[in-house]
C-alpha cells in the first residue's frame, strides 16, 4: 500500500487533520487504539473568554472563524447535529468580581463577547447573590458523538485501523517511510499524552493533567444555558447536566476516581441547591503544555514526521485552525504560528 499520510490518533486533532487531507484529495490511513480519551470526555465547550481573569482566549476570534464553519460542514457531511449554541452565564461571587467584568470592556479582544447588561433574573436552584454576566458566541460541540460518528465514517471508507501504532517499526527510506505493509510520505502524530511514549517527540514539554466530569439528573434545575462558577453546569437535555471539571496533576490514570467525584460534589453544593442524582462519571488525560500553547511542527531531523498536540482544554476551538496550518506547512511550506511551533523549545 502506498499513501500520502498516516495519522496516529483520532481525537479532535487527528480528526481535523484528516478533514484537511480529504479536502485536498490526499490518501491516508488513521491508526487508533482507543488509548487516549481526552476528546471523548471533554466538555466540548467553546468560550472566547477566560472567565477567571476576564481575559481573551488566545486568538479566539480567528479560531472561531475557522472552527464554526468546520463543524457546520461536518454536520452536513455526516448528517448529525454536533454544535449546540448557548449563552454562557458567569456567576459573580462578589461586587469586586462584578466590577472586574465591567473593567473588561476596556479590553478590545474581550468586549465584543460580553453583554453590557447584567442578568438579574432569579433561576430556581442556583445559588447566587451578585447576578450574572452573559458571554456571547459560546456553545458546545458534542465531541463524543462527533468522534464516534467520524470513526464509523473512516471505517466505511477503509481509512482507519483500530490497532496500536508501533514507533519501532518506522523505517526511513530515501524520500518516504516504510511502516509494516505501508509506504507513506508523511506521518502526523496526534496522540494526545501518548506522545510521551513516542521516541521522536517525547522530549517535548507535555504534561498529563487528569480531568474528571460527572453527569447528574436534576429535574428541578431547568436551565438552557451553561452556568460558569467554581464548576461548569452544562445542560444535556432531559434534566441531565454535565458538571466539571477537575485538574489532577498527580493521578495519570484514565479511571474515574472517588476523589474526583467528591471534589465535584463539594463544589457543586456551592452552586446549586436542588436535589440530584449522579448517573455517570468519566475521566480522561488532557495533554497540557507549560506555556499553555499547542505543540505543532516537524521533527528537527526527520522532516516527514510531524506532531499536532497539546490542545489543552480548548481543543474544539483550536483544532481546525492548527490542522489547517500544519497541512499548509507540510504541503506548501507556509510558516507556522510562532506561538505554537515546537521550535520555540529547541
Amino acid at each position: 500500500m502506498k499513501i500520502d499520510y498516516i495519522i496516529v490518533g483520532l481525537g479532535l486533532a487527528g480528526l481535523a487533520f484528516a478533514e484537511q487531507l480529504i479536502k485536498a484529495k490526499k490518501t491516508f490511513l488513521v491508526f487508533e487504539n482507543h488509548s487516549q480519551t481526552s476528546s471523548l470526555v471533554a466538555g466540548g465547550v467553546y468560550n472566547p473568554v477566560i472567565l477567571k481573569r476576564f481575559t481573551p482566549v488566545w486568538n479566539a476570534k480567528e479560531q472561531l472563524e475557522v472552527a464554526l464553519p468546520f463543524y457546520e460542514s461536518l454536520e452536513k457531511k455526516l448528517n448529525q447535529k454536533f454544535d449546540e449554541k448557548f449563552v454562557i452565564k458567569k456567576v459573580f461571587k462578589s461586587i469586586e468580581d462584578q466590577n472586574n467584568w465591567f473593567a473588561a470592556f476596556d479590553k478590545p479582544k474581550v468586549a465584543p463577547f460580553l453583554d453590557e447588561t447584567l442578568d438579574k433574573q432569579k433561576y430556581h436552584g442556583i445559588l447566587e447573590e451578585y447576578h450574572y454576566g452573559n458571554v456571547k458566541e459560546g456553545g458546545r460541540i458534542d465531541t463524543e458523538l462527533l468522534i464516534e460518528t467520524y470513526r464509523k465514517y473512516l471505517k466505511e471508507n477503509n481509512w482507519i485501523r483500530f490497532e496500536k501504532f508501533n514507533h519501532d517499526e518506522i523505517k526511513f527510506k530515501e524520500d518516504s517511510i516504510q511502516y509494516q505493509d505501508i509506504e507513506v510520505g508523511k506521518i502526523v502524530f496526534a496522540e494526545g499524552f501518548g506522545v510521551k511514549e513516542n521516541p521522536f517527540f517525547k522530549h517535548l514539554p507535555l504534561d498529563e493533567v487528569k480531568g474528571e466530569t460527572i453527569i447528574i439528573n436534576a429535574p428541578e434545575l431547568k436551565i438552557d444555558f451553561l452556568l460558569k462558577s467554581t464548576v461548569f453546569v452544562m445542560p444535556l437535555g432531559n434534566g441531565n447536566y454535565k458538571i466539571g471539571a477537575t485538574f489532577n496533576h498527580k493521578d495519570k490514570t484514565s479511571i474515574p476516581s472517588e476523589e474526583g467525584k467528591q471534589e465535584l460534589v463539594e463544589k457543586l453544593q456551592k452552586v446549586i441547591n436542588v436535589p440530584y442524582t449522579i448517573i455517570n462519571q468519566k475521566a480522561g488525560i488532557r495533554p497540557a503544555v507549560k506555556d499553555r500553547r499547542p505543540l505543532v511542527g516537524v521533527h528537527e531531523d526527520y522532516q516527514n514526521l510531524a506532531v499536532l498536540n497539546g490542545l489543552g482544554t480548548r481543543g474544539v476551538m483550536i483544532a481546525p485552525t492548527l490542522a489547517k496550518q500544519l497541512y499548509n506547512h507540510l504541503e506548501h511550506k507556509e510558516k507556522l504560528d510562532l506561538d505554537s511551533d515546537i521550535k520555540r523549545f529547541e
